[in-house]
């Protein structure tokens, strides 16, 4: 890691490595491509985490090492107060964890998805939250790639997070970025240039932005496009689509949503001067915002997780090898293993197949 980062990521002393059994698992919360995500607590802190874990051996199958290590790599050196930021990473013969910081508000997918409608100031105060996030990201170099409601995760008071640096890639002067990255609803249209790949920058993340913005408002996005759209009809579609915005929407929020989806990123706010510049946002105290003293209009219902509830269910019927049973589970294998040579070097195998580096990390606590 870099000497920038070094002050944010203390490594334990041999003696304070933290590990799987520092945890007391509570109960499962979601899953992705990249694993699944549990509540859990610190047994000597009592403090809470969320828990992302993925299995060893399907990062192998899927060829996903390498993007796990970036990310990690990307988290130790981030922490800001609209990220979800990490706390400790480690691994054992079966999986690889990252503990990070539980919000109990849940996604903004989720929002949606129970129908609630977000109000004008909701969005307003999302937005300048979130190009907080991302003026911090871009001084860290670091196109998130995957900005939508999914990855926006709110606390118990309201206040936005950015998560899931799964796909998230450095820009430097010296390297180019032209992979197609993202998930194609909220990708900008310099991603899907068709007649010669040419690099992007920190602006698509703006676009995605605006595309999430519009769909909180409107519980719609404002381009028909879906994950099994092909390049070329996407291009089509920002060549020849219209936007429709609501005639109940703020002249002031429309002109702020364009110029987020404005499909030239020479010409498309990308950046935190933009937005202070931008005269809808002219009374707003940046200060407070990034120190959390706006109150948000819209809270999560309090004494609830605010996630789907299939979660817990499929962890606790379906897999195969639940994660509040691992302990058991190893310390059987343990003792089989001291019985055969041949688990043995199994599990040591197993073992070589992730890098050494994935250790136990702690950070000082955002004051």
């Amino acid at each position: 890691m870099g000497a920038n980062t070094s002050s944010k990521s203390l490594p334990f002393g041999e003696n304070e490595e933290v590990t799987f059994d520092h945890f007391e698992i509570l109960r499962a919360i979601g899953k992705g491509s990249f694993g699944k995500v549990c509540v859990v607590q610190k047994s000597d802190t009592k403090k809470m985490y969320a828990m992302k874990y993925m299995n060893k051996q399907k990062c192998v199958e899927r060829n996903e090492v390498r993007n796990v290590f970036k990310e990690l790599q990307i988290m130790q050196g981030l922490e800001h107060p609209f990220l979800v930021n990490l706390w400790y990473s480690f691994q054992d013969e079966e999986d690889m964890f990252m503990v990070v910081d539980l919000l109990l508000g849940g996604d903004l997918r989720y929002h949606l998805q129970q129908n609630v409608r977000f109000q004008e100031g909701t969005v307003k105060l999302f937005i300048c939250e979130l190009v907080l996030a991302l003026d911090y990201l871009q001084s860290r170099h670091i196109i998130h790639r995957d900005i939508k409601p999914d990855n926006i995760l709110l606390d118990e008071h309201g206040h936005a997070h950015i998560t899931d640096f799964n796909i998230a890639t450095m820009l430097t002067k010296e390297t180019q970025v032209t992979t197609i990255a993202g998930t194609k609803p909220y990708m900008a249209p310099e991603m899907f240039n068709s007649t010669k790949p040419i690099g992007y920058s920190f602006a698509v993340d703006w676009w995605s932005l605006g595309i999430t913005a519009y769909e909180l408002l409107r519980a719609r996005r404002p381009y028909h496009i879906r994950s099994n759209t092909s390049t070329n009809e996407i291009a089509h579609v920002f060549k020849t689509a219209t936007v429709m915005y609501p005639a109940a929407w703020s002249e002031e929020m429309v002109m702020l949503i364009k110029k987020l989806l404005e499909t030239n990123p020479d010409k498309r706010f990308s950046q935190l001067k933009d937005i202070q510049d931008f005269p809808y946002l002219s009374d707003v105290n940046w200060n407070a915002v990034l120190q959390k003293r706006i109150t948000p209009e819209f809270i999560p219902t309090k004494g609830r997780l605010n996630c789907d509830p299939t979660f817990e269910l499929e962890e606790m019927i379906l897999e195969s090898k639940p994660l509040h049973k691992k302990k058991k589970r190893l310390a059987k294998k343990e003792k089989d293993t001291n019985k055969s040579n041949s688990s043995q070097v199994r599990a040591s195998r197993c073992m070589c197949v992730v890098k050494e580096d994935f250790h136990s990390v702690r950070k000082p606590t955002i004051t």
